[in-house]
């Protein structure tokens, strides 16, 4: 029976308090995976309990997955937040391949997608590099290579092409990740990784933190899965840890969605001092966190800060990258970083899904990270989008000065326009469009605000842009004066 806490209250059980202490060694990584617990005497003389109450506490652990009584071992810890994720039922495939599961995109993305295919409109709002940026001789001198050593090939094996997953492992070690290449899996780009996350690990009805706005509002990767989003507020060094509801992690398979480097749309760079506080916030909690890294090469300034991943310590961080943003979209190789018992069931989910990316693909992106090319493109990928952010930011001082404000981003594709004045987001693409050109409104992105648009300045030409913010400006102007 449990004894009154103040002012009358119930205290905690005293086998509660056994588990609360027991998962927080656990989250913390002071008894990692493999670790002996203490004896259940040495549990009771430090709760002061009898020896039935620590064993009411290690069955419910043990019922949960997190420990297991092993012969001659003593009770061991045998799982964390993401391989309790991993080893749940796979989903039932049928559920999502059904017509009409997956939710369709929004009215306005749907037209942006299509739109953006269309080359009699200035594209502001393209996420991709320029064409212009596109590296054809290199690209030439590394498919000869990898056709002059070209053997045979097949299926590749679950988890990707070895030498491509070497590559990356030898690539993300410079960023401080140490990840072997077990703990790698290769996939079609960011996107499907967030797919198969959202099948593969997470129960239906999780709730999915992430910024607000964010990228992931322009989608129904997770909501398609049953997944609830719940927005946290930013400020300039990034998302704020305060804004993560007590109460929701516990029980409801919750994680974190995150995209720390000049995050889409806002273009805002997570500060260092955030990084730090928003990971011991997500261990304290147990809050597991997707890291969304693909645009960390694009920095225009200097280098950001390491990744999230790099703090971590416990596999707490499924970290994410990609060739799409910063090479080209078209090979469709990104990658995902993690606790191996993750990568080994996300690897057979893709098996079920597409039976591995492209094998071409996959060596062609070996040689770009192994060769030591892809470095130097990265260099002219880095310049060519300061002389675009430069002739933007030119751009809008000459015709948007008043009508809007924005923030010059430290790199990435986007600067995140906020109107100075009431007028109709709808009515601005719509307009736009009329005008030749393509912008992205905010409130696809899940801006509540409203007065947003998201600026690209990746893909179009500076003449474009120079063209294009200028028609911009005129089309404000007169719905402004509306």
């Amino acid at each position: 029976m449990s004894s009154e806490g103040p002012n009358g209250a119930k205290a905690t059980p005293k086998y509660k308090q056994i588990i609360a202490y027991i998962k927080s060694k656990i989250s913390s990584g002071e008894w990692p995976i493999g670790s002996k617990i203490p004896s259940q005497r040495v549990l009771a003389a430090t709760f002061g309990v009898n020896r039935s109450t620590v064993i009411t506490a290690l069955e419910e652990l043990a019922a949960d997955g997190l420990i297991e009584g092993r012969l001659g071992m003593g009770t061991v810890v045998v799982n964390n937040t993401w391989t309790l994720l991993a080893m749940t039922p796979p989903p039932d495939w049928d559920q999502y391949v059904k017509a009409g599961l997956h939710k369709p995109s929004q009215t306005a993305v749907h037209q942006i997608n299509e739109d953006e295919f269309n080359s009699e409109l200035i594209q502001l709002s393209k996420g991709e590099l320029s064409p212009e940026i596109f590296p054809l001789e290199g690209m030439k001198q590394v498919m000869e290579r990898v056709t002059q050593r070209l053997s045979r090939f097949g299926y590749e094996e679950p988890r990707g092409y070895l030498p491509l997953r070497e590559a990356v492992s030898e690539y993300v070690k410079r960023l401080g990740i140490q990840a072997s290449a077990s703990s790698i899996l290769i996939v079609s780009g960011a996107l499907q990784a967030l797919q198969l996350i959202s099948v593969g690990l997470l129960h239906r009805g999780s709730t999915v933190y992430l910024e607000q706005p964010s990228y992931l509002n322009s989608l129904h990767v997770f909501q398609s899965a049953g997944m609830k989003l719940s927005g946290l507020r930013m400020d300039q060094e990034g998302l704020v840890p305060d804004e993560l509801a007590p109460g929701n992690r516990q029980g409801s398979g919750a994680i974190l969605y995150t995209n720390p480097c000049f995050h889409n749309p806002t273009g805002i760079l997570m500060t260092e001092r955030r990084r730090r506080e928003l990971l011991r916030v997500c261990e304290q909690e147990r809050l597991p966190v997707i890291e969304d890294d693909i645009y960390r090469g694009l920095w225009t300034t200097e280098p950001p800060p390491p990744p999230l991943k790099a703090r971590d310590r416990h596999g707490h961080v499924l970290y994410l990258g990609s060739l799409s943003k910063s090479l080209t979209p078209g090979l469709r190789i990104g990658w995902v970083v993690g606790p191996e018992p993750v990568i080994a069931r996300l690897a057979d989910l893709k098996m079920q899904t597409d039976y591995g990316a492209s094998s071409l693909s996959q060596r062609v992106a070996a040689e770009w990270l192994a060769s030591g090319m892809y470095e130097q493109q990265m260099n002219e990928v880095r310049w060519q989008l300061l002389m675009r952010q430069e002739a933007a930011v030119h751009a809008l001082n000459m015709h948007m000065n008043g009508l809007a404000s924005w923030e010059v981003p430290a790199g990435g594709f986007f600067i995140w326009l906020k109107i100075n004045g009431k007028l109709s987001m709808t009515e601005l693409f719509t307009a736009a469009q009329r005008q030749g050109l393509l912008i992205n409104p905010g409130y696809i992105y899940g801006e509540t605000q409203g007065g947003y648009v998201r600026l690209s300045y990746a893909y179009a030409s500076v003449a474009e842009l120079h063209t294009g913010i200028e028609r911009l400006g005129k089309i404000v102007a007169a719905l402004l004066q509306k």
